[in-house]
């Protein structure tokens, strides 16, 4: 008996040496992050950006334990008219916006408007009756077969509905043509009720597909408020906020500040795209998407940030409670969901509310840098933020160049967090 005693003491000593990961909680005893070599690896790192001609221009600010810890910015924000990047350019944020919309959505679930596995179609019954596309028969018609389950509101804000994007499958192509989900004249309920005309590419909660999900919690979100878009994120989320800078349209006053985008030829190469292809947030529209079209300034999206790591508060602002946060970003993709399109390029990451949550540390050098229990997002011109909640640390990065360009964020997160070290 003593022989078992012994042993059992000797495997429990063995497994308690061990570091546990993070679990996402907050280390007050955590040696400050960005210290002097940081700050240094930064402006080293955002500079070389500009010197090597991968972007015209870029901003970073970071906050860590409820300070700004650094800022800087290089470049231009419009290179050919030679106005400096600074705190207060105003870029847009295009898929940074679907964090937004997510936490508008949660604002309505914490008043109990609905379940996350409540079916979209009691809130929108047009998606009651989707089918799900497996081909094309003989004679070029769509081969559909009913859903297996309904779609949940848990499904579009986890990107798992199945809503059709891709146009390399055949006779897809032509419905999406058809249907112009995103032309800017339509409004949210049109664009919606185009998108549940359309058969889904799987069964819902079976792949990962990156789409329209977020602009149906949009819709979703009038639906339960009876106020349009763009006005609940206004009374809900940016006023008690103070986001004074963050909006669809950006007012003629306020042009001087709006950055130029840019796109990167194959050869490196930057070109100015024309003002001419970039109307949406400089003339109304009447779409107000849930998941692209915000412009916003560093310091703005920052305080969306620093509510995040702060748990859903803000100074005197409440936006959301600790739990729901905590809801958002917890992974909610099973590991039965294998088919993730890109996702796995961001690091070892599932998917919670609108969040990439990250599951497990770097396990090498070319993986992007970050801690257990950080969630995050960025947007197609390559803008980037994270929230840290071990080292209470939120990050934003600012730039405005395509193609997305996933080396920036890597170069950016090793020079927050330094040198990879293996375990």
């Amino acid at each position: 008996m003593n022989k078992i005693l012994y042993a059992l003491l000797f495997i429990f000593l063995i497994a308690s040496s061990f570091q546990q990961p993070p679990t996402g909680k907050k280390d007050k005893k955590a040696p400050a992050i960005i210290n002097s070599s940081a700050k240094a690896r930064v402006d080293a790192t955002l500079k070389s950006f500009v010197d090597s001609g991968k972007i015209a221009g870029v901003s970073a600010l970071i906050f860590e334990k409820n300070k700004e810890v650094y800022h800087n910015a290089f470049g231009y924000a419009d290179r050919e008219a030679k106005a400096k990047m600074d705190r207060n350019t105003i870029v847009r944020i295009y898929s940074m916006t679907k964090p937004v919309t997510g936490v508008a959505l949660m604002k309505l679930y914490e008043k109990g408007a609905f379940q996350l596995d409540d079916p979209l179609s009691k809130f929108i019954p047009e998606f009651a009756d989707m089918k799900v596309y497996k081909g094309l028969d003989a004679s070029g018609n769509l081969i559909l077969e009913p859903l297996k389950r309904p779609i949940t509101v848990r499904d579009i804000t986890r990107h798992t509905a199945g809503f059709a994007t891709t146009t390399d499958l055949p006779g897809i192509r032509d419905v999406l043509q058809k249907a112009d989900l995103s032309n800017p004249n339509n409004t949210l309920e049109q664009m919606v009720k185009k998108l549940a005309s359309l058969p889904l590419l799987f069964q819902p909660g079976e792949q990962w597909s990156y789409g329209p999900s977020v602009d149906v919690q949009a819709y979703l979100v009038e639906r339960l408020s009876g106020k349009p878009f763009a006005q609940y994120l206004q009374e809900n989320i940016f006023t008690p906020l103070g986001m004074t800078n963050t909006r669809y349209v950006v007012a003629p006053g306020d042009r001087k500040r709006f950055a130029a985008t840019y796109r990167k030829s194959v050869e490196g190469q930057l070109a100015r795209i024309p003002d001419a292809d970039n109307l949406f947030n400089t003339k109304e529209f009447a779409l107000t998407p849930g998941g692209w079209g915000l412009t916003s300034t560093l310091d703005d999206y920052m305080k969306f940030a620093r509510m995040l790591v702060n748990e859903g508060t803000l100074g005197k602002a409440k936006i959301l409670k600790p739990e729901t946060i905590k809801l958002m970003a917890t992974n909610h993709l099973s590991d039965s969901v294998t088919q993730r399109m890109w996702l796995p390029s961001k690091g070892q990451v599932g998917f919670g509310i609108d969040f990439a949550v990250r599951l497990h540390p770097p396990a090498t050098k070319e993986e992007n840098n970050g801690v257990v229990g950080e969630f995050f997002w960025d947007g197609a011109a390559s803008t980037l933020f994270w929230v840290d909640p071990v080292n209470d640390l939120t990050a934003v990065l600012f730039v405005q160049v395509f193609p997305f360009d996933g080396k920036l964020h890597k170069s950016f997160r090793d020079a927050v967090y330094g040198p990879f070290m293996p375990n």
